[in-house]
């Protein structure tokens, strides 16, 4: 357990030392050491349990977890049952993923969210990004901030939280969907890292997960400047929420792909990939009058004079509203404090 809690509390002193914490917890080996390290902190620490209703048994499972938490020392373990609705398109672990990421969200109640990603989960992330012919952000990886998700174990790896949980006697649940090969990220993790160790003769998951960290600077500094293009272009915007061009046409394509995506995320789109990113760009660089572009999701972006303008498929009040199906009647009913 030194090893975790070493590096939650370096995590924790590196981002200001928070009163209070949330902590994603599943009942697994990670994150069920993630919390046991994060009480130790100091922080009051919350447990959030979502509990997506895809297993039989999953809400005893998830209620099982709370009590861990409770006894680990958590102030309090809330149980957050969700409904998946694959509206998007995502396939049911992409929708299940934007869930329950939309539900910790909703119960964090402005806390920081620990998530007990370990450098595996980075070398599979960058391996996944590879395997779908996604762009650097993909591969790139997580990082230990974004804003409010927390990743401290980046550093460890999963025999890291085993050896925790095993040292103090803590029951770990094991997800039988680890082991189901329907699941890409379980076909690289059981199949595809084990093959390429076996050819390169040696232990690659920190060599995939430096990659990643390398990537990821590299693209956290290009975002920063393509911040700064598109902060100055929307301040020549009337107030309409549309996004001039005179400033981007003659922006090399890379760059304007980033200004574009970043403009897309400030209005709460994170679905844009590279393939509707190069239609948008054609708005600026290639208009010839062209129709409107349909995001996945539904949203629109659309070219009118010299403006792009954003255009949601629901009002963003309702887009709020309706990004998770609670299992219960309000947050409170869904609470298993002391």
């Amino acid at each position: 357990m030194w090893a975790v809690t070493k590096a939650v509390r370096a995590w924790w002193e590196k981002h200001g030392r928070p009163a209070q914490l949330c902590v994603a917890l599943s009942g697994g080996a990670d994150s069920l050491a993630l919390t046991a390290g994060a009480v130790r902190t100091g922080a009051q620490v919350t447990a959030l349990l979502v509990d997506h209703q895809l297993q039989e048994g999953s809400g005893q499972v998830a209620h099982h977890a709370a009590e861990q938490a409770r006894q680990l020392g958590c102030v309090e373990a809330l149980v957050i049952p969700i409904v998946i609705n694959d509206e998007n398109g995502l396939g049911m672990e992409g929708a299940a993923r934007e869930a329950r990421y939309a539900a910790l969200d909703m119960m964090r109640a402005g806390r920081p969210v620990l998530l007990g990603h370990t450098q595996d989960d980075q070398a599979e992330t960058l391996l996944l990004g590879l395997l779908r012919g996604s762009g650097p952000h993909a591969i790139a990886g997580m990082s230990d901030w974004d804003d409010p998700w927390g990743r401290p174990l980046l550093g460890l790896r999963r025999a890291d939280t085993h050896a925790a949980c095993a040292e103090h006697a803590i029951d770990v649940w094991n997800d039988p969907q680890n082991k189901d090969s329907a699941f890409t990220r379980v076909c690289v993790r059981h199949e595809v890292i084990p093959l390429l160790q076996e050819i390169s003769g040696g232990e690659i998951v920190p060599a995939l997960a430096r990659t990643a960290q390398l990537v990821r600077e590299d693209a956290d500094e290009l975002d920063s400047q393509a911040d700064t293009i598109l902060r100055e272009a929307l301040q020549r915007s009337d107030g309409s929420g549309e996004l001039p061009l005179d400033s981007l046409r003659e922006l090399p394509l890379p760059t304007l792909r980033r200004v574009l995506r970043l403009w897309l995320h400030a209005h709460g789109h994170t679905q844009a990939g590279y393939t509707h990113l190069q239609e948008v760009a054609r708005l600026v660089t290639d208009w010839h009058g062209q129709g409107p572009i349909a995001l996945p999701g539904g949203d629109i972006v659309k070219r009118q004079d010299k403006a792009l303008y954003f255009v949601p498929v629901v009002p963003a009040a309702d887009s709020a509203s309706s990004a998770l199906s609670m299992g219960c009647g309000h947050a409170h009913g869904c609470r298993h404090g002391h």
